[in-house]
């Protein structure tokens, strides 16, 4: 034996306390097991021995060692299950050791102690309990806190409100509600959830929401809707325990049923007044100076007095106290001359009354009389007070009906009628509010003075006294009054028989609906027994609700024998009490077989009980058969269910043996006539079961559906769901509610309780942790979607927004088809009616809110305070949103009447509000609405009658929810009243009509119409043109809907001047005899037109929310648009936030007014935003941005601020939309918005910036105006976030396109403005003085304001200009314009101060920095490698090696720039500007890219000014410079330096090859160097650790792109196509990278391919802009070069530069076909050998032919070049008449546009010369006579300038083609290959072409196919003068030559083609569909002129122009021969 086990054995013989507290802790700890057991085994709680251990614990508890202490909280419990309430004498010791040591030890350590906690609880020390919480919740560890308020809300949750007490809990929760630790807070909110299941919500949020914060109290208020349910104790203490054993067995000897509830299972109402603590009111009431004021003479002082009282008497429990003094003032107040004191008094009396309750019994007798007898008076506000004050008197206890009675007696002897019946409804009161037993004692007083009172003379006296009578009589019964009713006579005893009767069956009900729907729980016993179950108070957050214990179904099943648990098992045990013939009985086996008989055979019966499966299924086999067998089967239906149930029953393992079960079943279901609900109820538990597995899921799906067919869907889905929901197979819920998805697809959902069927799918379907259950709910909702239609979201609201989505998507699978879909199957005739009335034929349920309009809610309506109206109008609009939007009409009519009150309430805010309810109440209702709004309409018109646009907005919004509801012909009878009655006003009654208009357009029928003749022809002759222009668009529409006929008939009724317009506009309309036939043309015609708009009111609907209006055309014709409207409103919130369909941002930026000056929207403007953003926003983002309501808009805002990353693209295309929406709340100036706002808008700009975009100058014209307006805005919060967004938009934009826009922000009316402008100019000096350099005369505006009288004004004005002082100098003096004496003194003085500023700071003197840059920019030249000495010194030799590649520089001293200390100093010019950027190191290089930039920018402004014409000729310069400054900046970066110069050089370039114009003045060579230097930078992998080293590499991408847009296409072509070659090694960056250079190059090669390849892609629409002969020289000169071995080598290894090249020469020759071997003027195609190009064309022109991809006519594979056309004098066929039929078509085009008229003119004229026998006059025969003259001498101009050598471009013609140009012959828009504008042309980016019509002879005409093959192809220009310009530029590496034979060879292919176009004699007159088939075919096909086999390959007028520039080119002897 060990040592430990001898220190055991002998420790074991020590007393208890010795070994508890011994030192060995194994000692301890044996010793706690052995207690552990020891109290095990007590079995009586006075066991002497309980009361020795007691004490023990207080020290075991605390044991240091964990184990010890474990097992120490072990022995704890047992002896706590031992002991009863007399163990409370140790509890505080022991709790207050368990919250000291146990609560932060481990997991299983805590679950032990709250364990304890809940036995101490049970044995009724729940003081001691709570004590130790308060001490626990105090602790500074968190983790120690949260098991506490776990274990307080388990004890609530278990115990229930009546043990713990909620009092002491709600006073610990405020201090954890701002506990620093989150998982006490989650707590501390899911203990209040809880603690309002048990006293309701109100009481918890009036003493507790008072204590939290905001964030706090919206957290509880969205969990504390799902908390409705009353809460039930599920555990007793122990005292309750020990009774519990004689209940269960009574309940138990008297069988199933209800057992009934003891007193502590109801739920126990808790009074608020408890939880409460009292509040002194005398002592500050004393210190009110209470007493002085109720004695003061003024009555408006007694009235504040007293109302202080009121005031602190309105706490709701106040301390006991001496208030006789107080109640005497009171009363002698009641009776106050004034009425207001008075009315004060009674309302102060009420409140004490609450507060107080019975201790204000003696008051209130002392009172009561004064009270009573005040009731004379008549005014409303007295009477209202007076009756809630008597009210609150007995209510709170201070009276009884005893006490009153002799007060009664008095009253009902009162003289004034008004007293004895508001005496008599107040005693009504009482009895309603009393108990049983009070009335039992004293209703033989009160019935005799209502017989008396019944004789009364006043009918309401009389009344009053039926009233009493009528609650005595349902409170006590009828025997009290069956002597007194003897005495009345027929007619009173029918009346008061008649109101006891209406009222008492609501009685009954309430007593009935209060019977327990099941058994009552478990005991707590059994419960305590187990295992403790932890739960948390933070798990009530997560939306489920508390499951109680469910030990009750186990005690019921234990009850049974072994067959009867089999039988009923799944009805028994699952199935609440429901209805009596619905729920079966027990039965036991042999009962069941009694019944049986000679029904089943015996043998059958008992191989059913077989343990042999195989015995089973053979004997379930002949059960199937006897059973088919059967001819009457009805009566013993219910019988065999039985048996089946019972043997084999639902526990049967086989699974043969359970497929034949069910199969029997669902024959009888099937066959029997009538299935009772009975045997579904027997059979579906177990059935449900069988779903869930695999291998009987059929059969038992089957039988379900079976089970429908007999009894309706309806009531299998009930039974269904509750199985489902409490069954632990996640199985049974999922495939279950699959099955539900086949039977609403098989029966529809008229059986359906809707409205349990989508709770059903929220409450557990979608809260089911199992994916596939969530699935299958998904489903089903989408079935029930196809029926029932979108509606059913309103339901889905609240469900999580990933699930709502999938069930979006889900619906949109099924969408909505309503009536036509039809069920597959039916329900027995017998019981479908029954089950309709469940089911859905009004579609989705309405729920009936009658109990939630109150009385209180009513009166809040008509309160005084606007806050309570206010209140009480949201109150109803969350009514009906809780209602999901369907409510019944039921209790509406007194709503409608409170809300017509607020209609004319004097605050115009709860007017509109008011209208909003009424829009929601009256989309909720549907047409009931009409009924139940007592006329509410004719107010709600009336409200069109104000001056205010959104009162008048909110108005129309109702009318358009209630047409949507009720129907228009409802409407106007309301609508004819209200346009006779002059108070709606001219602005009312032109929004009416224009309403009117708007419904009218929407139908084809609508003879109700004709009511309103008379209002619009009056309104024809009104003052207003608005209201006349109105009324006759509203006269046509119902001229239109009732047919001119009716309307002649109604004339008559029309007098005046009004008659005489009415028949002159129906003349117009036919509406006489003699244009009866025109009537019917003109009507149709509209009606055909009109009838496609039907709901075309709904786009002005939707945009107040409403629902689509639906016509009464449209529900007589098949109710069509009703599918239409539902599909519109689907899944509105997985649509995309913006839709830009349809956007054309060009077209709607051409109509913007573009002004510096800020002008406030206009009413048009207004409503065209309106329109943007309802086409452009979704539906839900609208509604919100044009929402009257701030909060709506903010909350737009915030949608847009969560998307704006993801849809920043999209925000780009309608920036001018959201810009203009911005304006209009600058305009509104609702701070709340306008801070929302700005916090969104730098955002915006981030988010442009970060897409590269900035504002063009539409957008800016939008927002800077109004933006620079609104900076003087008067809060200082939002002017310093409008001066941050200014600045923001400064550096993004541009400062010099900002600049005007601040200078106008000068001369606005706000000082404020002004000041902030002044300080905007200052910021500009000082930081972007480059940039407005050249605007700087503009200062002279600044300089003006130093004589404005605002002090403020003039200091800012002589800042601005002191800083502008220091960077200039005195140069400032040239800008500040004419100044007064006063004022050059002031600036004097400021610019002295400003100077010595300077002197002080060390910054030397003004203006000194800027002249010593100029002086060293003129004087010195710089090289970055000798900036610093630390840069030359880390940067090896060969970094500059490049050098060779740049353009020379002047050799000039090297001498470094003094840097200039101020940032904002720099260049003045272009010049200066550019000499910076090439001499200057890359930081001073910067300033001089800035004057660039601006420069820029003002020449883009204007495009067609002479500045532009200026930088283009420098704009060669300008980019060789920045190309040689890229690398040097880089290099210089790449030092550790800021990245800022290689910004601004890349941001330099990006605005010079943003416009077309400066991009085409680059010479080849410059691009060379600028691309090969881009693309090497790109390479570079140091680059990307570069400071912003990614932002650089995105702006090279961005650049490359830009250019490759933008520049020359020629010169882009052939620069790619030459760097495809290696390129030379010392033009690479150093130092060295590893890689070779082979494999550099390959990259680089890849770079230049993917450049190709995007200019390639586009070459289709850009053919006509490229010099072809260019292009294919290059393309030559590379292959020459690489030779053909090594072509053959390459193509073997896929090499990409050859094959890119083989590329771009295969589309060029696609596109131009045959017609590209006039193109090779510049290749010497006679050379030997042949060049290596010329093969390459002709396997192309074969490829292509065979592939039908264009049509040869002569040998393809002819290698003769030079004499191809000599050897074939034939004429070309229709090939080349085509072309020339396109280049007319093109030519034309460009005539009819005048911006290209001179260009098309001239190649008209060349045309003619190449052509002469064709007449170009001809064809244009229906042109009009101005423009063929325009042609004439155009053609006559250009032979002039021909003459005289003078080209298109040198020779303008200033007058445009005349407008006759747009002539009508449908055939040329076809023709025309030009659909677009010339891209050379700036000024036509932005505008719309319109093709121009001509008429071509048939000669001329092609078919659509040629047309459309040609019709994408863009304009040709004139590429001769570019030759000229570039031809002595040509870079030395392209080689040229033409042998001695070229000169020839090109003479005689020109004679062919000249030949060839020279005969029309000979020209093939084909049409069409020949002009694609082969000449093998056209012969054939008998034609009188085939086409016969020519060598001549066709050429067009491109291919000539070519040869006669090649020609010119050879005999100027610019290219030698080779």
């Amino acid at each position: 034996m060990s040592e430990d086990d001898k220190l055991l054995k002998e420790a074991k013989k020590l007393p208890w306390e010795d070994r508890l507290l011994h030192k060995n802790w194994k000692v301890r700890n044996d010793a706690n097991i052995d207690l552990a057991a020891l109290c095990d085994s007590i079995t009586d709680p006075k066991d002497p021995r309980i009361r020795e251990f007691g004490h023990f614990f207080k020290k075991t508890v605390s044991d240091s060692n964990a184990p010890v202490q474990d097992k120490a909280l072990d022995s704890l419990i047992a002896y706590l299950k031992a002991a009863d309430a007399d163990a409370g004498r140790f509890a505080k010791e022991v709790c207050d050791a368990i919250v000291a040591k146990c609560l932060t030890g481990r997991p299983k350590t805590v679950e032990k102690a709250q364990m304890v906690f809940m036995l101490w609880v049970e044995l009724e020390a729940v003081d001691v309990f709570l004590d130790a919480m308060e001490k626990a919740i105090k602790n500074k560890v968190a983790k120690a806190v949260v098991p506490a308020i776990d274990v307080m809300f388990q004890a609530l949750s278990e115990f229930g409100s009546k043990i713990v007490p909620p009092k002491r809990i709600l006073k610990m929760l405020p201090e954890l509600f701002d506990h620093q630790d989150q998982n006490v807070r989650a707590s501390s909110k899911g203990l209040t959830l809880e603690l309002c299941r048990w006293i309701g919500r109100d009481p918890v949020k009036s003493i507790l929401f008072e204590k939290m914060r905001d964030t706090m109290k919206k957290e509880l208020e969205a969990e504390l809707m799902n908390v409705t349910a009353t809460a039930k104790p599920t555990r007793k203490i122990r005292s309750e325990q020990d009774k519990e054993p004689e209940q269960e067995v009574a309940a138990e000897a008297v069988g199933s049923g209800p057992s009934e509830e003891s007193a502590a299972d109801v739920p126990q109402e808790i009074d608020e007044y408890e939880l409460v603590d009292p509040v002194d009111i005398l002592t500050p009431l004393e210190k009110s100076g209470f007493w002085n004021g109720v004695k003061a003479t003024k009555w408006s002082e007694r009235k504040d007095a007293i109302a202080e009282l009121t005031k602190l008497a309105s706490t709701k429990r106040i301390a006991p106290g001496d208030f006789t003094e107080i109640c005497r003032t009171l009363k002698k107040l009641i009776t106050d001359v004034n009425i207001a004191v008075a009315v004060e008094a009674v309302q102060a009396i009420g409140n004490l009354a609450r507060g107080l309750r019975t201790h204000f019994s003696a008051s209130s007798r002392f009172l009561l009389p004064v009270l009573i007898e005040k009731l004379k008076e008549k005014k409303p506000t007295m009477t209202e007070a007076l009756s809630q004050t008597l009210q609150a008197i007995h209510k709170s206890g201070c009276v009884t009906l005893a006490d009153i009675v002799e007060d009664v007696k008095g009253a009902v002897k009162n003289k004034v009628p008004l007293v004895r019946s508001l005496t008599l409804n107040w005693v009504t009161y009482c009895i309603e509010s009393s108990s049983k037993a009070i009335l039992l004692k004293v209703h033989k007083d009160y019935v005799p003075i209502c017989m008396e009172c019944l004789n009364d003379g006043t009918p309401e006296v009389r009344d009053a006294a039926f009233s009493v009578l009528a609650a005595i009589a349902k409170s006590v019964g009828m025997r009290p009054l069956e002597k007194s009713l003897e005495k009345l006579d027929d007619v009173r005893r029918k009346k008061l028989s008649e109101m006891i009767g209406v009222s008492g069956g609501g009685a009954s009900t309430v007593a009935g609906s209060a019977v327990p729907s099941s058994g009552g729980t478990g005991s707590s016993a059994e419960a305590s027994d187990g295992a403790f179950v932890r739960r948390s108070a933070a798990s009530m957050l997560s939306g489920k609700k508390p499951v109680p214990a469910a030990a009750a179904s186990k005690k019921v099943v234990s009850a049974k024998t072994g067959t009867g648990k089999k039988v009923d098992g799944p009805g028994q045990t699952k199935k609440p009490v429901e209805v009596e013939d619905v729920e079966p009985s027990e039965m036991t086996l042999e009962e069941i077989e009694s019944r049986l008989g000679s029904l089943i055979k015996d043998d059958t019966i008992s191989q059913l009980k077989s343990a042999v499966w195989k015995e089973r299924l053979e004997a379930i086999t002949s059960l199937k058969e006897q059973v088919e067998a059967l001819q009457e089967l009805n009566p013993s239906v219910e019988i065999l269910i039985r048996l089946l149930c019972a043997v084999p029953g639902w526990s049967e393992k086989n699974v043969q043996v359970q497929q034949q079960v069910i199969e029997v079943v669902s024959n009888i279901a099937s066959t029997a006539s009538k299935f009772p609900k009975k045997c579904v109820v027997l059979c579906i538990g177990g059935i449900c079961e069988r779903v869930a597995d695999i291998k009987t899921r059929a059969q038992a799906m089957k039988c379900l559906t079976t089970f429908s067919e007999a009894v309706g869907p309806g009531f299998v889905f009930e039974r269904m769901s509750k199985i489902m929901k409490e069954h632990k197979n996640p199985k049974v819920l999922s495939e279950g509610l699959l099955w539900m998805v086949s039977a609403v697809e098989d029966f529809g959902i008229t059986h359906l309780k809707l409205k349990d069927v989508i709770d059903f799918c929220k409450d557990t379907g979608l809260q089911s942790s199992a994916a596939a259950t969530r699935n299958a709910t998904i489903k089903l909702i989408g079935a029930l979607h196809k029926y029932v239609g979108p509606d059913i979201k309103a339901f889905l609201s609240d469900v999580k927004p990933a699930l709502l989505s999938a069930v979006e998507a889900e619906c949109e699978k099924n969408p909505f088809e309503g009536a036509a879909a039809v069920p597959k199957k039916t329900v027995k005739a017998s019981d479908s009616l029954s089950s309709v009335s469940g089911g859905g034929l009004d579609s989705l349920p309405r729920e009936d809110i009658s109990g939630k309009i109150t009385p209180t809610l009513l009166k809040g309506l008509e309160s005084s305070d606007w806050k309570m109206r206010l209140e009480s109008i949201e109150a109803v609009n969350k009514i009906v949103e809780e209602a999901n939007k369907r409510i019944q009409p039921t209790g509406t009519v007194e709503l409608f009447g409170a809300l017509r009150g607020r209609l004319y309430d004097s605050n115009k805010n709860l007017i509109m509000a008011t209208l909003s309810s009424i829009s929601g109440l009256a989309s909720a209702m549907g047409a009931a609405v009409e009924k139940s709004s007592k006329g509410i309409l004719s107010d709600v018109i009336k409200c069109l009658g104000d001056n205010k646009k959104h009162m008048r907005e909110c108005a129309l919004a109702t009318l358009d929810s209630w047409v949507a509801a009720a129907h228009l012909d409802k409407m106007v009878p309301y609508i004819t009243a209200s346009l006779t009655d002059a108070k709606l006003g001219a602005e009312g009654r032109k929004d009416l009509f224009d309403w009117l208009s708007r419904q009218l357009t929407g139908l084809t029928e609508f003879p109700d119409a004709i009511h309103l003749l008379r209002p619009a022809a009056v309104a024809m002759t009104d003052k207003s043109a608005d209201v006349r222009k109105a009324a006759e668009a509203c006269f046509g529409e119902i001229v239109r809907v009732c047919g001119p006929e009716m309307v002649m008939k109604n004339v008559r009724d029309i007098q005046g001047p009004a008659l005489a317009i009415v028949l002159e506009r129906l003349k117009s309309h036919g509406a006489f005899p003699e244009a009866h036939d025109t009537t019917k043309t003109v009507t149709t015609g509209q009606t055909a037109k009109t009838g496609s708009k039907i709901g075309k009111s709904n786009g002005y609907g939707s945009k107040h929310g409403s629902r689509p209006v639906s016509s009464r055309a449209a529900s007589t014709k098949g109710s069509k648009p009703e599918p239409i409207m539902s599909v519109q409103d689907i899944n509105i919130q997985s649509q995309a936030l913006l839709n830009l369909k349809d956007s054309n941002k060009d077209e709607r930026e051409r109509i913007v007014v573009r002004r510096f000056k800020f002008e406030e929207l206009r009413l048009e403007q207004i409503q065209d935003l309106e329109n943007d953003l309802m086409k452009y926003f979704r539906e839900d983002l609208h509604r919100r941005l044009l929402s009257t309501d701030f909060k709506k808009q903010v909350d737009g805002i915030e949608m847009l601020q969560k998307a704006l990353p993801s849809i920043a693209k999209e925000i780009i295309e309608v920036l001018d939309i959201l810009l203009k929406w911005f304006v209009l709340r600058f305009c509104e100036s609702n701070t709340s918005c306008l801070l929302k706002v700005l916090e969104f808008l730098p955002e915006l700009f981030d988010t442009l910036t970060n897409e590269n975009y900035t504002l063009n100058e539409s957008e800016a014209s939008i927002f800077l105006p109004c933006l620079v307006e609104k900076t003087g805005h008067n809060i200082e919060k939002l002017r310093e976030k409008l001066r941050e967004l200014m600045k923001q938009i400064i550096h993004s934009y541009s400062a010099a396109k900002t600049f005007p826009y601040i200078l106008e922000g000068l001369r606005s009316r706000n000082n404020r403005t002004k000041i902030e402008c002044v300080d905007l100019v200052e910021f500009l000096l000082d930081n972007h003085g480059s940039e407005i350099s050249g605007q700087l005369k503009s200062l002279q505006i600044v300089a003006s304001l130093t004589a404005e009288r605002d002090g403020e004004l003039r200091k800012a004005a002589l800042n601005c200009l002191a800083t502008g002082y220091k960077i200039f100098g005195d140069d400032i003096w040239r800008y500040v314009g004419k100044l007064t004496e006063a004022q050059r003194s002031m600036l004097d003085d400021r610019f002295k101060w400003k100077t010595r500023e300077m002197e002080k700071r060390k910054e030397g003197k003004p203006g000194e920095a800027r002249a010593a840059l100029r002086r060293s920019v003129r004087e010195n030249g710089s090289d970055v490698a000798e900036q610093s000495g630390e840069v030359s010194r880390s940067m090896s030799g060969p970094v500059f090696s490049r050098e060779m590649y740049t353009p020379p520089e002047p050799q000039m001293e090297r001498l470094a720039f003094a840097r200039p200390p101020g940032g904002a100093i720099g260049p003045t010019d272009w010049n200066e500007a550019l000499d910076i950027i090439t001499y200057g190191s890359p930081e001073q290089s910067v300033e001089g890219m800035k004057v660039v930039c601006h420069e820029l920018a003002a020449a883009t402004n204007d495009p067609e000014g002479s500045l532009m014409d200026d930088l283009v000729k420098d704009a060669d310069k300008l980019v060789s410079c920045l190309a040689t400054k890229v690398a040097k900046t880089f290099d210089f970066s790449l030092t550790g330096a800021s990245s800022r110069s290689c910004k601004y050089v890349l941001n330099t370039l990006m605005q010079t090859f943003q416009n077309k114009r400066l991009a085409h003045a680059v010479n080849e060579r410059t691009l060379d160097n600028l691309i090969t230097e881009l693309l090497l930078w790109l390479l570079d992998e140091r680059v990307p650790r570069m400071d912003d080293g990614s932002q650089l590499l995105k702006a090279l991408n961005v650049l490359m792109l830009k250019i490759l847009d933008n520049a020359e296409r020629t010169s882009s072509f052939v620069v790619l196509i030459n760097l495809l070659k290696p390129l030379d090694p010392s033009r690479w960056p150093s130092p060295p990278s590893n890689e070779s250079f082979a494999t550099r190059n390959m990259k680089f090669s890849d770079l230049v391919v993917k450049c190709l390849i995007k200019l390639t892609k586009v070459l289709q629409s850009t053919i006509y802009e490229v010099d072809l002969d260019r292009i294919l020289q290059s393309i030559h000169v590379y292959l020459q070069e690489l030779g053909m071995e090594e072509i053959r080598r390459r193509a073997g290894a896929d090499d990409k530069p050859l094959r890119m090249v083989k590329t771009v020469l295969h589309e060029l020759v696609k596109l131009r076909g045959t017609a590209i071997k006039g193109h090779l003027s510049m290749v010497p195609i006679d050379m030997e050998p042949q060049p290596i190009i010329l093969a390459y064309i002709d396997l192309n022109l074969q490829t292509l032919a065979a592939a039908r991809m264009l049509t040869p006519t002569g040998p393809v594979g002819q290698t003769h070049w030079g004499d191809s056309m000599a050897n074939n004098p034939m004429p070309a066929s229709h090939s080349a008449d085509a072309q020339l039929k396109q280049e007319l078509a093109a030519i034309f085009k460009k005539i009819g546009d005048k911006q290209t008229c001179s260009i098309g003119l001239y190649e008209l004229y060349r045309i003619t010369q190449l052509y002469p026998k064709v007449d170009i006059f001809s064809q244009l025969q229906n042109a009009s006579e101005a423009f063929r003259t325009y042609i004439r001498d155009g053609l006559a101009q250009m032979e002039k300038n021909a003459a005289a050598g003078r080209t298109p471009s040198s020779v303008p013609m200033p007058t445009p083609p005349p407008s006759a140009l747009n002539l009508s012959s449908p055939k040329f828009a076809p023709l025309s290959p030009v659909h677009t504008n010339s891209l050379n042309d700036e000024k036509s980016v932005n505008t719309k072409a319109e093709p121009t019509n001509f008429s071509l002879p048939p000669s001329y005409a092609e078919d659509d196919r040629t047309v459309n093959a040609m019709a994408s192809r863009g304009p040709m220009p004139v590429q001769s003068d570019y030759r000229q310009q570039v031809g002595d530029q040509r870079n030395d590496r392209f080689p040229s030559g033409v042998s001695s034979g070229t000169l020839d060879a090109i003479r005689e292919r020109m004679k062919s083609i000249q030949l060839a176009s020279g005969e029309p004699g000979n020209r093939a007159m084909m049409n069409g569909s020949e002009h694609h088939e082969s000449t093998e075919l056209v012969s054939s096909t008998g034609n009188p002129n085939p086409v016969v086999h020519s060598g001549v390959l066709p050429m067009d007028e491109k291919a000539l122009s070519g040869l006669q520039a090649r020609m010119e080119r050879l005999k100027s002897g610019s290219i030698d021969p080779l």
